[in-house]
């Protein structure tokens, strides 16, 4: 039997993008494991309610960003306050997509992962 762990996105900026996710989901840093030689940084980010975990990986020699593809994969995240969070990712102008037809918009984090945004169903 299995059950999820985590999920994993690559960032040239750990600072910046552990800032965005706390400012835009409220997560924040449940461990980190560092490389003895200072070679990368995984940080691994939680919502206080559920054990999945979002894990950042820092990679000290890149430089380049990563390359997303067609961004045709992304994370999503459960909302019972959707009208509040959309108005606070529009200040924060990180909303990249909306389809209002199915209720749903999609943010994008600093290095262009795409995050859903879904009102919770009752």
């Amino acid at each position: 039997m299995t059950v999820f762990s985590h999920f994993n996105f690559n960032v040239l900026d750990l600072e910046k993008s552990i800032s965005f996710y706390k400012e835009a989901l409220g997560l924040t840093p449940v461990d980190v494991k560092e490389a003895g030689d200072g070679s990368f940084r995984l940080v691994y980010l939680g919502d206080s309610m559920t054990d999945f975990r979002l894990e950042l990986t820092w990679l000290r020699d890149r430089t380049e960003p990563y390359n997303l593809g067609e961004c045709e994969f992304h994370l999503a995240f459960d909302t019972d306050e959707y009208e509040k969070l959309h108005a606070h990712h529009k200040d924060m102008g990180c909303i990249c997509f909306e389809n209002p037809e199915m209720g749903i918009y999609f943010i994008s984090d600093p290095d262009g992962y795409w995050i859903e945004i879904v009102p919770k169903k009752c």
